[in-house]
């Protein structure tokens, strides 16, 4: 099965496990919808891509394990996203070309959405504790650490609202930490060290927040979409606002030299450099290239 085909599959077996009837119990409809409408239909589930790249590179012994944990990560990365979205942080109405997940459902259920998401997301993962004990407990644990306080997603949010931000720590927890919980989770569903792939995850993670920053700064919300100039519009820290447009450029290609050069030997090596090189070329293109040597 192509690696895209068990990443869809395993995020339809989860939604319906939190969107069905369970025997004589109903769901409500409207946060059912506002769960698949979350998830359906997806990015470039770049995230869930990187587990099973790993894991792959290191035998992926556990498929079910691994499906899991790649599907479970993406269930997190899509919750991050809609309470990003809420008036309260980013207030966007766009994401991913339609309008976000409060502006279709409202707000009460916007959050309730991007709650029940990160909760399902380790009950996808514990329904593999059974078969693979050790692993799901450190896959809990890594997934964990990874959203929350302090090396999470929600410290980088956290960032946003201190007086004085520390540039580092804020992209690491921001961007960087779901894609080190990517490499860490893809090698422990094969019973590899996680840690060994941390580098990994981390370069990979600032890679994505320099192009991020690239396109908020000069792309058109039709092509992002979503909404653009919110670092500028929320006084938010970033590589081109620190660097300039070709100083971000030029971090960005030092960043996947670095990811490349972090790869752990493996037998499928190869395959993996080839792969971070490829997503390089598509999160920074040509185009944006151009684009940042024109834009004043």
């Amino acid at each position: 099965m192509a690696q895209n085909e068990r990443i869809e599959t395993a995020l339809h077996a989860a939604l319906s496990m939190a969107t069905q009837a369970n025997g004589d119990v109903e769901v409500p409809g409207k946060l059912a919808a506002a769960l698949n409408y979350s998830v359906m239909p997806g990015g470039a589930r770049v995230r869930p891509f990187i587990v099973l790249s790993v894991a792959s590179a290191c035998g992926d012994k556990h498929p079910e394990l691994t499906n899991a944990a790649a599907s479970a990560l993406e269930l997190i990365h899509c919750a991050s996203l809609v309470h990003d979205d809420l008036p309260c942080f980013d207030d966007a109405n766009l994401r991913r070309g339609k309008p976000s997940v409060h502006a279709a459902f409202g707000e009460p259920l916007a959050v309730l959405a991007g709650d029940s998401l990160i909760t399902l997301a380790f009950k996808v993962i514990s329904q593999q504790a059974a078969q693979n004990p050790l692993a799901a407990i450190n896959l809990i644990d890594v997934l964990a650490s990874r959203t929350g306080m302090p090396l999470g997603i929600c410290a980088g949010q956290g960032w946003e609202s201190e007086a004085t931000i520390d540039l580092s720590s804020y992209h690491r927890a921001k961007t960087g930490a779901l894609f080190m919980a990517a490499t860490q989770m893809g090698a422990i569903s094969s019973g590899a060290d996680p840690e060994a792939w941390s580098d990994l995850g981390a370069w990979i993670g600032e890679a994505f927040q320099i192009a991020d920053d690239l396109h908020d700064a000069i792309s058109s919300a039709e092509l992002r979409g979503k909404p653009g100039q919110q670092d500028v519009k929320h006084d938010r820290p970033n590589a081109v606002k620190s660097l300039g447009l070709s100083g971000a450029l030029e971090r960005f290609d030092s960043v996947i030299a670095a990811a490349i050069a972090s790869i752990p030997d493996c037998p499928a090596e190869e395959a993996l450099a080839h792969m971070v090189k490829g997503t390089s070329r598509k999160i920074v293109s040509a185009h944006l290239r151009e684009a940042a040597c024109q834009h004043p």
